[in-house]
């Protein structure tokens, strides 16, 4: 069977996925399982894989290679049926997807009065290692090697649970000026690196959508692949985006626009994608089934925005 050829918009995203060093193709199957499989039931046979990433110039071995180390790793688990082998999330996978899948899809501004939570790590070695990892998973933002901070909207429900965890910590509240909390914001959460990614990623697809609207219609298949080229990029940039409230962000901050044109090409490309999986993809039962119920719902507030600007 031959190898579809994407069409010539696809080639800069391509090119651009590859030119990273080393090709991390187990990161792009973790985008399509987030992405396109989570949604209709979390498997995929390993042949439907190959032929999504056989026009991205990622042949057969990579791909095995990549889902035996997604396996070992905890991931993913397998099922043979005769020669066929079949990939679903385990339970840790679905957990992880649970969490990247609310801040990619469904992010929401946070609303902040001005008030710090502030973490002083007084532990040593190991614990103080395990307890940054902690802190930074939680929102919190680092600003020397002991002190860590958030907005109290970000700390949220931090300590409601068990507090052993938090042994070897002093709690402090703080609040200050707009101008203070600016400058804290930008050192504690490198933003300006943040932001640069954002505006990379707004360069690359405000060109894609150009070239698109200027040479008509994607097949399927294509817009599949640019589907999860998008998603791709745009994960890896939110995952790193402490999704601050606006008061606490530059008034040019690039994460607004990019989120605003990954929402309006997925809504470009969502149609023709699904329709593809619905034809081709497989599982271990046969056809995927239809996408769940919160599928529609994805980046619901920013689409339904440009229809009706668009109006």
């Amino acid at each position: 069977m031959s190898v579809h050829e994407p069409a010539a918009a696809l080639s800069p995203l391509i090119a651009a996925f590859h030119a990273r060093s080393p090709i991390r193709a187990w990161s792009l199957i973790v985008t399509i399982y987030g992405d396109a499989v989570v949604p209709r039931g979390g498997e995929l046979w390993l042949g439907t894989l190959s032929a999504i990433l056989e026009p991205m110039g990622i042949d057969d071995r990579l791909v095995r290679t990549a889902m035996s180390r997604l396996a070992s790793e905890g991931w993913l688990e397998r099922t043979r049926i005769g020669r066929k082998s079949y990939y679903r999330l385990s339970e840790n996978g679905q957990r992880a997807f649970a969490d990247a899948t609310r801040r990619i899809y469904f992010a929401a501004p946070q609303s902040w009065k001005g008030d710090w939570r502030i973490a002083v790590l007084t532990a040593t070695g190991e614990i103080r290692a395990a307890q940054r990892d902690m802190l930074r998973e939680q929102g919190f933002g680092q600003l020397s090697p002991t002190v860590f901070l958030a907005p109290a909207t970000a700390a949220g429900d931090l300590f409601s649970g068990n507090t052993a965890a938090y042994s070897g910590i002093v709690w402090l509240d703080a609040s200050g000026s707009s101008g203070d909390a600016l400058l804290l914001a930008g050192e504690a959460f490198n933003l300006s690196a943040v932001a640069d990614g954002y505006r990379r990623f707004l360069a690359q697809f405000y060109e894609f959508e150009a070239t698109c609207a200027a040479s008509g219609n994607l097949s399927d298949l294509d817009r599949l692949l640019a589907r999860i080229l998008l998603i791709h990029e745009f994960r890896r940039l939110v995952l790193r985006d402490p999704l601050l409230p606006d008061a606490l962000l530059p008034s040019d901050w690039p994460g607004h626009a990019a989120r605003a044109l990954a929402a309006r090409l997925y809504g470009y490309l969502v149609e023709g994608s699904e329709r593809w999986l619905d034809h081709h993809a497989e599982r271990s039962d046969g056809a995927l089934p239809p996408p769940d119920e919160t599928f529609s719902k994805r980046f619901h507030d920013l689409i339904a925005d440009q229809d009706d600007a668009a109006e």
